[in-house]
């Protein structure tokens, strides 16, 4: 599913235009941006969290020379799923 069929999904279910659904998306996703930038955390009941963490500098390699290169640290965006997104998922699987 991509964004397009997304927006069609949400304004199916929510009997809302697919521009007026496509704007609500965008500022959602636009605050969670913000919010998970400024170092805050997003949780979202059931859900999932959306947060940073920092990844430590390590060791790579270069695959097409085979030559060790330093990846630096970072700070990077994470998602835990809650424990209802969860049972979601395994119960579509069975």
């Amino acid at each position: 599913m991509n964004k397009t069929d997304l927006l069609a999904a949400i304004a199916a279910k929510t009997n809302q235009s697919k521009a007026a659904t496509g704007e609500f998306l965008d500022a959602a996703i636009a605050v969670i941006e913000e919010a998970v930038a400024s170092g805050d955390a997003v949780t979202l009941v059931g859900f999932g969290t959306f947060k940073a963490a920092e990844r430590a500098a390590r060791e790579g390699k270069n695959p097409k020379t085979g030559e060790k290169i330093k990846i630096a640290a970072a700070v990077v965006p994470r998602f835990s799923a809650g424990a209802g997104f969860k049972a979601k998922v395994a119960a579509g699987k069975k």
